[in-house]
This record gives structure tokens, C-alpha cells and sequence, in this order.
């Protein structure tokens, strides 16, 4: 019994010495505050955007939750305004799985706001199906929605500037590749919706989130607007909330055990949208608030063309 208690402490002492040296995350230290400064946040109402939305409105901003769920981001607003103290939170509805809504959001926040100073392209999701459009799930939430969405409010960012696009990607994209042959036939990353299936898809979004950042920043060179792609981390979050029974069995312990919170996975996040000097870093991609090399199917300068150009006909913008 004596040496299964011995086993046990060393198990928990070298579980919490991972956590401490490997797992644990760097913290955003920016003190950029922003006040008067607006900001939008996709998927606001959970996980990393609510942890992130939570932190800009710390610093004064007005932020504009860009949520699906009108009930959850009300939910989330309570509980940012009664920690923060700022009542400059506010929910606007997007569906960034129908291009109306996308295009209504935009129409209605240029509407109402003068402004727009950082754009947070956080929404991502690990589900099958279509959208209303008749694109595949993942692809058209994880990169058509946050595409179009981004192109729509452009030249308001262009008129706040200096201002930034910051979109969360994934370390994913290293397993991810784009088959254009497939999108042209499908509007899909891929075929199959079986767990597997799906988790490829995530990762091919995920690669696009970093062909996107890398093609706007062309786009956007000698204006006054600079965009980043990040990895927030393995973090525990509702992603995988759909996903079916056989892939929560495997992924909850491991999820448990070895991700981290939504506030460690918030700090790249807000290092890309605070941190100031990044101008010169515009198009890359971030990790553990740091700039990192990304490999080369990533920054693929013909392959991005070709997504952009895709996804402005898929959006019906070509």
C-alpha cells in the first residue's frame, strides 16, 4: 500500500509539474487601455471570447459581442458588466453559418457604431452538416463567415486606424492541407462526416484562417490596418460540445488532464489585438504570445491567392 501511495504522489507531483512548466501559458502583458476604442468580438459568449471580451472591457472599450445565441450572450454581458463595471457591452446577432446574417451585422454595426479599432475573429466550431448557404458547417463558420464578415467592415477599419484584424487559427493547420477541387465541386474541405472527418475539416479551416491573415496583409499594405493569426493553446473549451459519444469518451479525460482555461487561451489572443510594435509583424502568426514560423503550406503565397479568390466567390463578392 506504501509503495502505491509513493506511485500516486510522484504521478501528481509530476502532473502538477507539467502544468507549471509545460502547460502553463504566457500572460498578455499589454496595458493598452481603450477607452473610446470599439471592438468586436465573434463567439463572445463562452470560452476564449468571452474571457477576451471580459479583459478589453477591463480596459474601457466598448465591445460588441458577435454571437449566435441571443440568450447566452445576454448571459455572458451580465456577467462581464458586473465584474468590469463597464456597461459598454452590447449584443448584436451573427449566424457566421448564413451570409445574410453576416451581411446584416455589418449593415446594422455601421449603422450604429462610427468606428471599429480591433476586429476579433474568434467563432469557431467542430460540426458537421451545412450551412444555410450550402456550404460545409466548418468551413463556412471557421472561414467563409469570418472572411466576409472581415472584407464588410474593412474600410471602417481602414477610417479608425491604426486597427487590427486579429483571427484565432490553430496549431491544427499543421494537419490540415486545402483541396480546391473540392471546394469548386462541394463547397467543402472535405467529404464525410464521421468524427475524423470532421476533426480533418477543423484543421483544413484552420489552415485557412492562416492563408487569410497571410493574403489580407498583402492586401492591406500601406494602409493603416494590420491583421495576425494565432494559436490560443490546448485549451478546454465548448467546441467539441456536438461532437458524438465516441469522441467525447476519448477527448474528455485528455481535455481534463492536459488543456488549460479559457484566461490562458485569451492571452495570445490579446497580445495580437493590444500589444504595441506589432506593425511590422502583420500577416504572421502568433503562439504563447510570441511570433512563431509557420510551415510553408502556410504561407503559400499562390495558394492564398487561390483561397481568396475562392471564398470572394463563394461570398458572392467576385
Amino acid at each position: 500500500m506504501f509503495t502505491l501511495l509513493v506511485i500516486a504522489a510522484g504521478l501528481v507531483a509530476a502532473y502538477l509539474l507539467l502544468h507549471l512548466m509545460v502547460l502553463k501559458l504566457p500572460k498578455c502583458k499589454s496595458n493598452v487601455q481603450l477607452h473610446g476604442k470599439v471592438v468586436i468580438v465573434t463567439g463572445a459568449n463562452t470560452g476564449i471570447g468571452k474571457t477576451t471580451a471580459l479583459d478589453l472591457a477591463r480596459r474601457g472599450g466598448r465591445i460588441i459581442l458577435a454571437c449566435r445565441d441571443k440568450r447566452r450572450a445576454e448571459e455572458a454581458i451580465l456577467d462581464i458588466v458586473m465584474e468590469t463595471g463597464n456597461r459598454e457591452v452590447v449584443f448584436m446577432p451573427l449566424d457566421l453559418g448564413s451570409m445574410q446574417s453576416v451581411r446584416s451585422f455589418a449593415e446594422n454595426f455601421l449603422k450604429s457604431e462610427p468606428r471599429l479599432d480591433i476586429l476579433i475573429n474568434n467563432a469557431g466550431l467542430m460540426n458537421g452538416g451545412q450551412t444555410v448557404d450550402g456550404v460545409g458547417m466548418i468551413f463556412g463558420v471557421n472561414h467563409l463567415g469570418h472572411f466576409l464578415l472581415t472584407l464588410l467592415l474593412l474600410e471602417r477599419l481602414k477610417e479608425s486606424g491604426p486597427s487590427r484584424v486579429v483571427t484565432v487559427a490553430s496549431k491544427g493547420y499543421e494537419f490540415g492541407c486545402i483541396d480546391f477541387s473540392c471546394i469548386d465541386s462541394h463547397k467543402d474541405l472535405g467529404l464525410g462526416d464521421s468524427d475524423w472527418n470532421l476533426f480533418e475539416k477543423y484543421c483544413h479551416s484552420k489552415l485557412c484562417n492562416i492563408l487569410f491573415t497571410h493574403e489580407l496583409a498583402v492586401r492591406l499594405q500601406g494602409s493603416n490596418v494590420t491583421c495576425y493569426s494565432l494559436h490560443p493553446g490546448a485549451i478546454k473549451t465548448e467546441i467539441g460540445r456536438y461532437a458524438r459519444f465516441g469522441w467525447k469518451c476519448v477527448m474528455t479525460p485528455i481535455t481534463a488532464l492536459f488543456f488549460v482555461d479559457a484566461v490562458s487561451g485569451a492571452q495570445t489572443t490579446l497580445h495580437c489585438a493590444l500589444q504595441e510594435g506589432l506593425e511590422s509583424l502583420s500577416g504572421r502568426y502568433f503562439s504563447s504570445c510570441s511570433v512563431q514560423e509557420v510551415q510553408a503550406k502556410a504561407k503559400d503565397d499562390k495558394a492564398a491567392r487561390k483561397l481568396w479568390e475562392a471564398s470572394e466567390r463563394l461570398c458572392g463578392m467576385s
